[in-house]
């Protein structure tokens, strides 16, 4: 990947943990490795913990961002947010609630556009 690349990608997670925070969030962690699989960013808000896939582009040429997380992705991230919570100590009690969302991140010039998708797939998709 090149340094372009890794800068943007690195520019859309900071700006999607952003985002999440003034909506409430807590970013318990970013860019953490659990169970082999890197996971963008782990949010929590009261009981809610969250498992955020972000994609970052500049164009749609390719497709959406969103379009990249297909059913391999969402494997691996709920295999990741299991190890993740194992590690953690955190139990999936009634109360707690665990989600996985998307957050698509477009940079267009110096414009930064983010659609956030919260649940957007289940541990068994």
């Amino acid at each position: 990947m090149s340094d372009d690349r890794r800068a943007l990608g690195a520019e859309g997670e900071g700006r999607a943990a952003q985002y999440l925070a003034s909506r409430g969030y807590r970013i318990a962690a970013r860019n953490v490795r659990a169970g082999g699989v890197e996971i963008d960013l782990v949010a929590t808000r009261g009981r809610l913990v969250a498992f955020v896939e972000v994609k970052t582009r500049r164009s749609s040429h390719f497709g959406q961002p969103e379009e990249a997380v297909d059913a391999a992705k969402r494997a691996r991230l709920v295999r990741g947010a299991a190890a993740w919570l194992r590690e953690h100590a955190v139990q999936p009690r009634p109360a707690r609630r665990i989600r996985f969302d998307v957050i698509a991140v477009h940079k267009r010039g110096t414009d930064w556009k983010i659609r956030h998708w919260e649940g957007a797939f289940d541990a068994g998709d």
